[in-house]
């Protein structure tokens, strides 16, 4: 069975768009992660450690778990940063239950991205500890800047300011606090 010319140019037109929100996709949790490593790193320090990584994002990426653990909740919220009705319903992009709790496979290809391009850089010990570099520091500061990114900086500063602790407390934290987001078979979604 041979298709028509109109058949073909549809499937080759729907390839192309899922290859072009593929990369938006991409370039939405490289832009995050940039921002989260940015807000983290200080003249001294950086973002210490996969775990930890995750477990800010997880929190950045589940705002209705993030306000679980705030100190006063909904009320901790700066203005203008509270989950919307829909977020406080849905996900932004889900996270996989494995091993230390919430994780996402792409942080691999995600790291790569960004110190291929020379916006982060990270070290090889047992404990990689990621830093924002100068041309980084633009980028993510030009992000922060738009609306788009501005409660998500915003939202990240509040992470900072609550949650700057070591990844193994994070995750302690996580599992204390937050036995719905682990109490799962691994692999399977949050």
């Amino acid at each position: 069975m041979t298709h028509g010319a109109d058949f073909e140019t549809a499937v080759a037109r729907m390839r192309i768009q899922r290859r072009q929100a593929e990369q938006r996709e991409v370039h939405y949790h490289e832009a995050r992660i940039l921002l989260l490593i940015a807000r983290f790193t200080t003249p001294k320090d950086g973002l210490a450690g996969l775990t930890k990584l995750a477990k800010l994002d997880f929190l950045l990426r589940y705002p209705a778990m993030l306000e679980r653990l705030l100190p006063a909740g909904e009320a901790s919220w700066p203005a203008g940063t509270a989950p919307t009705p829909s977020e406080r319903l849905a996900v932004e992009s889900r996270m996989t239950r494995y091993k230390y709790g919430p994780w996402d496979q792409r942080y691999y290809s995600i790291l790569g991205s960004l110190t291929a391009r020379s916006l982060i850089t990270y070290g090889d010990s047992a404990r990689a500890e990621f830093r924002v570099t100068a041309q980084g520091a633009v980028a993510a500061a030009n992000l922060a800047a738009t609306p788009e990114w501005a409660v998500v900086d915003n939202r990240i500063r509040l992470l900072k300011r609550n949650f700057n602790k070591s990844g193994s407390a994070l995750k302690n934290l996580i599992y204390d606090r937050l036995p719905d987001a682990v109490d799962r078979p691994w692999r399977t979604e949050i």
